[in-house]
């Protein structure tokens, strides 16, 4: 299986009074999250399941993955995927698709840069996702802990 990692594009900027969970992408964020998407379609992505964050920017960055990758209607939000989370929780929640071949995680950090670390097996390793990051990791198992492989990681300076 196929595990992808994808950090929500550019949002904008709080606004006083409004809740976190709000705030959507930018004109910005969205260009520079196609060209990361596009880059990874390139890659050999397909998944067919999106697993996203219930916050605005996070479900936004779903669709425009679910358009890219032709998997429309195949975006599940969940909570497990709120910056809060932990990477165990996220593992339960993958494990429930066990039968895709590839699927993408979609939200926030601190979260994400754990999980890579979590699916890695490496405690230790610190991972920069930045914005519109997405880190490709293949498994051979859902059962037990994860140990899987960095197979690419894509920023959108790369991809641009």
């Amino acid at each position: 299986m196929f595990v992808y990692v994808l950090r929500h594009g550019i949002a904008e900027e709080a606004r006083p009074g409004d809740p976190d969970a709000a705030r959507a992408l930018t004109v910005e964020g969205r260009k520079k999250l196609a060209a990361v998407l596009e880059r990874a379609k390139k890659a050999g992505a397909a998944p067919t399941v999106i697993l996203s964050s219930p916050y605005v920017r996070a479900k936004q960055t779903a669709r425009m993955a679910a358009q890219t990758f032709d998997c429309e209607g195949s975006v599940v939000e969940t909570s497990a995927l709120v910056p809060s989370g932990s990477p165990e929780t996220v593992w339960d929640e993958v494990s429930e698709y066990r039968s895709e071949e590839q699927l993408i995680v979609v939200g926030h950090e601190p979260l994400l840069g754990e999980l890579v670390s979590y699916l890695l097996d490496s405690p230790s390793l610190r991972v920069d996702m930045r914005k519109a990051t997405m880190v490709a990791i293949s498994l051979g198992g859902l059962r037990g802990a994860p140990r899987g492989v960095l197979q690419w990681m894509v920023t959108p300076r790369l991809a641009g």
